[in-house]
Order: structure tokens, then C-alpha cells, then sequence
């Protein structure tokens, strides 16, 4: 969890938007910093948000600003509003609400997250639901993020396992003259750092497979080796599952909403659609090698049983032979061959090395042995 993400639980009762307290406004008109309230309203004011920043017309990043201060943004022309949040409880989200109107069912699946990956269309707003992954300490987690966007604010909710956006506004505000489109770039720029975090997992579960290799094809069977091997599958089938439904969000960014997107932008997101793709199918690619992995593995450990079984059946083979021989004089009959010549026993044992070698032999020359 980065400290620069997290949020501060706001105390803080719903209120509406005449009798709710307002941050003074500054002599010029602009916006009153977020670090600077004023002290006559220390008590009444919302905790701050860590990354609420509001943005100008021409893309110009503002300030950091309150979640009081929204609605004076807003009331700016061309103003937008860009807030990021971590796991928030619902007494925030509930105040995003009523700052940026957003629908009571939206707001639900932000709280409870474990939503599947979608897009739902609110009135002239998009909710998303993006499940993220990330490795730690050499496992993937997975976690999620709810995003609103509507013609004036973008807001992200992180839950569970994910980076941090900090990155991601940093590089959009390196460019004005696209984030002067507005929300929408920001938005373009979360699906593409999330989707370009998910191929360096599929990268190192390739090289972790090609690692595994070694105890694949090793002579002695690895117990651990196939558990890791299933683990990895079903954390690639669990990746699948919120990368596969990306590529239909991502296709209705691309074709649809234009009140949201604009044209100029569209590009942009087709970029984000042929990322999804070829994540979807490096993953699909790496699920059918582990799935062949597992199945090699497994001949391997059929096969070498089937080796030691047949080297089992062949001594038992040989050794059956002089057991039947000789289990013959151990029957209680006076009149058997040759017991009372002097030859006999030393020909009876030259004849059961004769049969155990013949059977040796035709084993070793069939490689059973």
C-alpha cells in the first residue's frame, strides 16, 4: 500500500450542497490550496484526500484541492477533477456521491468490491470494474479497480493488489495538450498502465516455467514441481478471467459513449484494446505450455514406473525359473529323475543357470533390463 495513495477516513456527516460549509475563496478567484484551509473551518471541512487534484481547461494542473473545494472546481468553466482513492470506507464514497452525482449501485460494488471485470453506463457517466495483479514476493495477488468517469471528474478506487496511479497522472500531466481533452485521458492512461503491468507477469511466468524445465525432465519425480505448475495455471486462469472481459470494455471505449471519449482519443484506446489482446493471448499461449508441462511431466514420472515395473517383472522372471526347477525335487516321490545318479545334482544346477541366463538375455536384448 502506497502512503501516498492511501485516504484518510474522512468524519464527516451527508449533507447538502447549501447548508455543507465552503472553504473561503481566495481574492482572485482560483482555487484555495489543499494543504493551506482556512483555521476558522479546520473542524468542519473534510479530511483531504491524497491525490484530488483539479485540472484547467487547457490541461494545466491547478492543485491539490479538498473535497469540499469540488463543487467550487466544477463551477469553474472546463474545469476538471481527477481523485484518486484507496480501499476508502463508505462514508467517503458516499460524499463522492454527492459531489459528483453518482448512481447508489455504482457506488456499492466500489464498497464491496470482488466485482467482475465490466462497464455499466449511468446516465451520462461509465463505471468501470478493472481487475489488477501484481507480484509479491514471487506470488501473484490480484486485486481490482472501480472507475468513474464522467464529462467533468475521473475518479479510481483501488482495492486489494495493485501500483499505484501516482505514475500514471504524472505522465498525463506531461502532456496538456491531450489531458485538455479531459477525464478521458486520464482514464486512458489507468487502462494502459494497468493492462502494461499484466505482460512483464506473463514474461516471468515464462521464465520461471523455463526454469522448471530442468526438474521436469529430471530422472527422479519432484513433488513440488507439479504443485508449482499447478499453482501457476490456475493463477493464469484467474488473470485470464479479468483480462478476457477487458477487450469488450475496451472495444466499447473504442466504439462507443462519444459524449465521453472523443474522436482524437479513440486512437489511443484501440492501443489499449491491441494490448489486452496480446496479453489475452499470452496468457492463452502460456496456459497451453503449462498444460503440456504437466502432461510431460506426469508421462515421464507413467514412464519411468512403467521402467521400474518392468525391471521388477524381469527378475522376478528369472528368479522363477530356478524356484519351479527345484521345486520339483521337493516333492515326496522316491522314483524322480536322476536321484540316484552321481551327475545329477551338478547338471541340474548347470541346467538353472542355463534357463536364468537364457532369461537374462532375451530381457537385456528386449531392454527390459
Amino acid at each position: 500500500m502506497c502512503a501516498s495513495d492511501m485516504v484518510a477516513p474522512p468524519m464527516f456527516r451527508r449533507r447538502s450542497q447549501e447548508s455543507r460549509p465552503r472553504l473561503p475563496r481566495p481574492p482572485h478567484g482560483g482555487i484555495m490550496p489543499r494543504m493551506s484551509p482556512s483555521p476558522a473551518y479546520a473542524d468542519t471541512t473534510p479530511v483531504p484526500v491524497v491525490n484530488c487534484v483539479a485540472y484547467s481547461q487547457d490541461g494545466s494542473r491547478i492543485g491539490e484541492i479538498t473535497l469540499d473545494a469540488i463543487s467550487d472546481v466544477l463551477q469553474e468553466e472546463g474545469t476538471f477533477v481527477w481523485v484518486g482513492l484507496h480501499e476508502p470506507n463508505e462514508m467517503l464514497l458516499l460524499k463522492l456521491q454527492e459531489e459528483f452525482d453518482l448512481h447508489d449501485l455504482a457506488i456499492e460494488d466500489a464498497h464491496n468490491a470482488h466485482q467482475r471485470t465490466k462497464i455499466e453506463t449511468y446516465g451520462d457517466s461509465l463505471f468501470l470494474v478493472v481487475q489488477t495483479a501484481q507480484l509479491i514476493g514471487g506470488n501473484l495477488a490480484f486485486g481490482e479497480t472501480q472507475i468513474f468517469l464522467g464529462e467533468r471528474y475521473l475518479v479510481t478506487v483501488r482495492h486489494g493488489a495493485s501500483l499505484s496511479y501516482i505514475p500514471v497522472r504524472r505522465t498525463c500531466e506531461q502532456s496538456p495538450e491531450l489531458l485538455a481533452y479531459g477525464p478521458s485521458y486520464g482514464l486512458y492512461g489507468v487502462l494502459d498502465f494497468i493492462v502494461d503491468n499484466m505482460l512483464p507477469i506473463v514474461r516471468d511466468f515464462r521464465q520461471e516455467l523455463e526454469t522448471l524445465e530442468q526438474d521436469i525432465f529430471a530422472e527422479t519425480f519432484k513433488r513440488e514441481t507439479v504443485k508449482r505448475l499447478y499453482r501457476m495455471q490456475r493463477d493464469l486462469m484467474t488473470l485470464r478471467l479479468g483480462v478476457a472481459p477487458l477487450q469488450d470494455v475496451t472495444s466499447q471505449l473504442v466504439r462507443l459513449h462519444p459524449h465521453l471519449i472523443p474522436d482524437d482519443l479513440r486512437a489511443y484506446f484501440r492501443d489499449v484494446y491491441d494490448h489486452v489482446f496480446r496479453v489475452n493471448e499470452s496468457i492463452g499461449t502460456m496456459r497451453e505450455m503449462l498444460t503440456a508441462a504437466i502432461g510431460v511431466n506426469l508421462s515421464l514420472v507413467t514412464y519411468g514406473q512403467n521402467e521400474v515395473m518392468k525391471k521388477l517383472a524381469g527378475w522376478a522372471a528369472m528368479l522363477a525359473a530356478p524356484t519351479l526347477i527345484t521345486s520339483w525335487y521337493g516333492m515326496n516321490f522316491h522314483h524322480m529323475p536322476e536321484l540316484d545318479k552321481p551327475w545329477a545334482y551338478p547338471a541340474m544346477i548347470v541346467l538353472v543357470i542355463g534357463v536364468v541366463a537364457g532369461i537374462y538375455y532375451g530381457l537385456k536384448r528386449n531392454r527390459w533390463l
